[in-house]
C-alpha cells in the first residue's frame, strides 16, 4: 500500500473518485481538512476547507444549489473557485467581502481512479501514478479557531449563578445529583431549605429555577417581568441537553438569520432574506436588542379560521445576561398575541451543556389566557425548533465560543452576535483583575 502524500510530489491521493458526488465528503491533505464535492452530478471535482468562514459551520454538511456550495447554517454560496457568491443577509444588491472567498488548495486533479489534492504549489505539475493501491489520510476534524474560545470549563464561571435543575425535580426532602463546570454536584431539599455538596457560595430558587454559584457571583441576573404579569400563562418544557459548550448555543439564539435554513420547515423560509435593521443597547451584563420580521405564525387560532394570515410580522426583543440567560420576547403585530422564551443554559462538562427553556403566552390585552391546546401547540413547536438547533450544534464541533473577531468573518447582520462575546471579555476580565489585585 502506498501513502495518501508525498513531500517530494505535494500532492495527495485523498478518495476514490467514484465516492465523490454532489454530497461533500471530508479528506485530509498534509494534515488539513477539506471537503470534496462535485458542484453538478458527474462534474468535476472541486475541493473545499473544511470550514464556512462565516461561523466556522463545518462544509461537511453543505449542499450543492445551482452549481454553489451552499453553507447549511446561514446560506452562504460558493462558486467552484472558492469565491463567496451570495451572502444572503446582504440581500440580492449587497456584496460578498473579499474575506469571504475561501482559501482553496493550489490544484485538484481525477486521475488513476483518485482525486488528488496539492495543498500548496508544487513543481510536480500532475499526481503520479501511484505504484501501489494509496491509503488517504484519515479526515481529520476542521481547525479549530486560532484565538481563544470561551468554553464551559472557563475559569470566570466558578463566579455566576448557574441554573442546575428545575425546581419540580428536586422534591421536599429528597436529593439530585448535577453536574455543573466539570463536577459532580449534589442537591438537597430539607424543608424549605436548599444546600449543596461540595460546598458552594448559594443554592437559591428563582422562576421556578434552582440556581448554584460556586463563588461569590459577579453576573447579573435576567429579569423576566412577564413571570409575574397575570397575562401570561408559562410553561418548562422538559431539559434539553446539547453535545457542546453553550456559547455557540446562545450564539444560535441571538441570531436571526439562520431560521431560513436551519428552520424551514417549522417556522418556515424567509420572504426575504435580507437582515432588517436592529439595535444593540449595551447595558450591564450583556444588552437588549429589538428587531422586526416575517415568520409563519402557524399555532395562531386565527391562522385556522382564517381571520388572518400565516405570514404575519413579528417584533423580537432580545434580552442577553452573561454569561449563559437569555429572553426573547415575540410580539406578533397582526394578533396582538405575545410569546416570551426564556433560555438558561448550565455549562455541564467541555463538551456538554444543559438547556432550560420557559415559554410565557399572552393572546394580547383584554383577552383571555390562552387555551392549554394553544400551550400544547406552542410546546410542540419549540420543542421541534430547539431539536433543530441541538442537530446544529452538534455539527459545529467547537470548544467554546471564538471571542477573536478575527476568527470569524463578521456582517453586518452579526453585531448582536457580536455583543455576547463582548459581554463574555467583559465577564471574564472581573475575575481577572481580581486575581491579580
Amino acid at each position: 500500500m502506498a501513502h495518501g502524500g508525498s513531500t517530494l510530489t505535494g500532492w495527495y491521493a485523498v478518495a476514490p473518485a467514484v465516492g465523490v458526488g454532489t454530497t461533500p465528503v471530508p479528506v485530509a491533505a498534509g494534515d488539513r481538512a477539506y471537503v470534496l464535492v462535485r458542484l453538478q452530478p458527474g462534474g468535476e471535482v472541486s475541493a473545499f476547507p473544511a470550514r464556512c468562514p462565516h461561523r466556522l459551520v463545518p462544509l461537511r454538511t453543505a449542499t450543492v444549489d445551482g452549481g454553489r456550495l451552499q453553507c447549511p447554517a446561514h446560506g452562504w454560496r460558493f462558486d467552484s473557485e472558492g469565491r463567496c457568491v451570495d451572502i444572503p443577509s446582504l440581500g440580492s444588491t449587497g456584496s460578498p467581502p473579499p474575506r469571504a472567498d475561501l482559501a482553496m488548495p493550489w490544484a485538484v486533479e481525477e486521475r488513476h481512479g483518485w482525486v488528488w489534492l496539492a495543498p500548496d504549489r508544487t513543481a510536480v505539475q500532475s499526481p503520479p501514478r501511484p505504484a501501489a493501491e494509496p491509503v488517504p489520510q484519515p479526515a481529520p476534524a476542521p481547525i479549530a479557531p486560532r484565538g481563544p474560545a470561551f468554553g464551559n470549563l472557563d475559569p470566570s464561571l466558578e463566579r455566576a449563578w448557574h441554573p442546575v435543575a428545575l425546581s419540580r425535580e428536586l422534591r421536599v426532602g429528597g436529593w439530585l445529583q448535577v453536574r455543573l463546570l466539570g463536577r459532580n454536584w449534589m442537591l438537597r431539599r430539607d424543608g424549605g431549605e436548599l444546600s449543596a455538596g461540595p460546598p458552594a457560595f448559594g443554592v437559591r430558587e428563582r422562576l421556578g429555577v434552582i440556581w448554584l454559584a460556586p463563588a461569590e457571583p459577579a453576573n447579573v441576573p435576567l429579569d423576566v417581568p412577564e413571570a409575574g404579569d397575570r397575562r401570561f400563562v408559562s410553561s418548562w418544557l422538559p431539559p434539553l441537553r446539547s453535545p457542546g459548550p453553550a456559547g455557540p448555543m446562545v450564539d444560535t439564539f441571538l441570531d436571526a438569520t439562520h431560521g431560513p435554513f436551519v428552520h424551514a420547515s417549522t417556522i418556515g423560509p424567509a420572504d426575504d432574506e435580507e437582515a432588517a435593521p436592529y439595535r444593540v443597547e449595551h447595558e450591564p451584563g450583556g444588552f437588549t436588542s429589538v428587531q422586526e420580521q416575517w415568520c409563519d405564525n402557524p399555532v395562531d387560532p386565527g391562522v385556522a379560521l382564517r381571520s388572518r394570515p400565516l405570514r404575519q410580522r413579528r417584533r423580537t426583543t432580545y434580552t442577553y445576561r452573561a454569561p449563559f440567560q437569555l429572553r426573547l420576547r415575540q410580539e406578533f403585530l397582526d394578533s396582538g398575541a405575545t410569546t416570551t422564551i426564556v433560555y438558561l443554559l448550565q455549562p455541564e462538562d467541555v463538551d456538554s451543556s444543559r438547556l432550560y427553556v420557559c415559554l410565557l403566552l399572552s393572546d394580547g390585552p383584554g383577552r383571555y389566557l390562552p387555551t392549554p391546546a394553544t400551550a400544547t401547540r406552542q410546546i410542540a413547536l419549540q420543542q421541534q425548533i430547539l431539536e433543530e438547533d441541538i442537530r446544529s450544534q452538534a455539527a459545529l464541533d467547537l470548544a467554546g465560543l471564538p471571542l477573536d473577531r478575527r476568527d470569524e468573518l463578521h456582517v453586518p447582520a452579526d453585531g448582536r452576535r457580536v455583543a455576547p462575546r463582548q459581554a463574555l471579555v467583559d465577564f471574564a476580565a472581573v475575575r481577572q483583575r481580581e486575581a491579580a489585585a
